[in-house]
């Protein structure tokens, strides 16, 4: 099969530098880059739709302490004003330059269904497709946040879902292979849990199952359980999930920001702090710096980057800035499933690119134990053998040990 694979490459002109134009894919639940290095977001969330000018010196900032990632709001115009295909460009050009991925998603959706001035989901996707240039090519850098917390309270399961497909299936209908974000309703909180129960229905309906569920956690999240009880399931379900908002407080009610760093670090899921600054009066304990100084860190900011399971330790920039390839099968992602190795010589292909065919048992384990956290990687990590050890910054669980149970 890579016989195969490379000569499809080949006769489509592409080179192996240039196979990382596949770009972001999800499989087993975690994110990967082209070359099959997992990818893990630490990163900031970026008001640019509101802020234009402190676009370069935000990103700078951002970088600067070692996050991966920028979440950056825009605007279709529906709500605020329109962020123009070579706004978006620039932004993105910048991300580049500053070794961050760009989560790209369009504001206006905000609450819709309970706020009169938001705008739908569809709207959103047309923004997408008016634009499409400037993504087209991007996707090793770029991932799609489709609409910031499209649906307010009180929505249906059916109307989350129904929406979302039809969302999705525009896009790839429109030449988008990028990796896309998908975020809960109930104002991005998902009390109601209908992402949770209701991801895989939308996950299974992309036919390039290349998605990415986002939570906002917020006061609905202001206890270990309730953080990790959420994150649990998705590990669970084997679905990707990432914190595309979280701050230590939210309108004078208490957020477990520790609990959602610890966690996100357990199960190697991703998370974004909001915001960098430019928080109203109502919400500026949710600024990370303060007054757009870089170098003047808030109470939260401080937390986010400099705490325990903080951005400045857990972050690893994408390869794709480092040159680094994906670990243990020399730089080739291991494929989903046997069925991309028809002829079982151990190479498939899927996601544009050759995959190594895993045929170990524990390919098909769980990652984590049932109290939630990770498994050692070896016994090794837990030397005085109570079946607690360490590794990766994080307690992890030794199988089969009496910890894990």
């Amino acid at each position: 099969m890579k016989v195969k694979a490379l000569g499809l490459a080949i006769a489509l002109g592409l080179t192996s530098a240039s196979q990382a134009l596949a770009g972001f894919y999800v499989q087993n639940g975690n994110l990967y880059e082209g070359n099959g290095s997992q990818f893990v977001m630490r990163g900031v969330n970026h008001a640019h739709t509101w802020y234009k000018s402190q676009l370069t010196n935000s990103l700078q900032g951002i970088a600067s302490y070692n996050a991966n990632t920028v979440r950056v709001v825009l605007s279709n115009g529906h709500r605020w004003t329109y962020n123009s295909a070579s706004e978006v460009a620039n932004i993105i050009q910048q991300a580049k330059d500053n070794n961050l991925i760009a989560v790209l998603e369009v504001h206006d959706t905000t609450g819709y269904g309970e706020d009169s001035a938001a705008s739908t989901l569809a709207s959103a996707v047309d923004y997408w497709i008016a634009i499409k240039d400037q993504l087209i090519g991007q996707e090793d850098y770029v991932i799609i946040n489709i609409g910031n917390e499209p649906f307010g309270n009180n929505v249906s399961a059916s109307q989350w879902v129904n929406e979302h497909n039809t969302a999705i299936s525009r896009l790839r209908n429109a030449g988008f292979t990028h990796t896309l974000m998908v975020d809960a309703p109930n104002w991005g909180q998902d009390w109601q849990n209908i992402m949770r129960d209701n991801a895989s229905s939308v996950f299974n309906a992309d036919p390039q199952q290349n998605i990415v569920f986002s939570v906002h956690m917020y006061e609905v999240y202001g206890s270990y359980s309730a953080v990790n009880n959420y994150m649990a399931a998705f590990d669970s379900a084997n679905l990707p999930l990432v914190i595309g908002e979280f701050a230590s407080t939210h309108k004078g009610s208490n957020v477990d920001e520790a609990a959602i760093m610890e966690r996100a670090q357990a199960y190697q899921m991703g998370y974004l702090g909001w915001s960098w600054s430019g928080n109203d009066a109502s919400t500026a304990d949710l600024d990370i710096v303060n007054n757009w100084n870089n170098s003047s860190l808030s109470s939260w900011g401080n937390t986010l980057i400099h705490g325990s399971n903080g951005i400045s330790s857990t972050s690893t920039l994408a390869s794709i800035y480092t040159g680094s390839t994906g670990g243990g099968n020399g730089g080739y992602p291991t494929c989903s499933s046997s069925a991309a190795d028809p002829d079982g010589d151990g190479w498939g292909w899927e996601n544009n690119q050759s995959c190594i065919v895993d045929t170990s048992s524990s390919n098909n384990q769980a990652t984590h134990a049932n109290n939630g956290y990770p498994y050692c990687s070896s016994s090794s990590v837990d030397p005085d053998g109570d079946g607690w050890g360490w590794e990766n910054s994080s307690s992890c669980v030794v199988r089969g040990s009496s910890a894990d149970s």
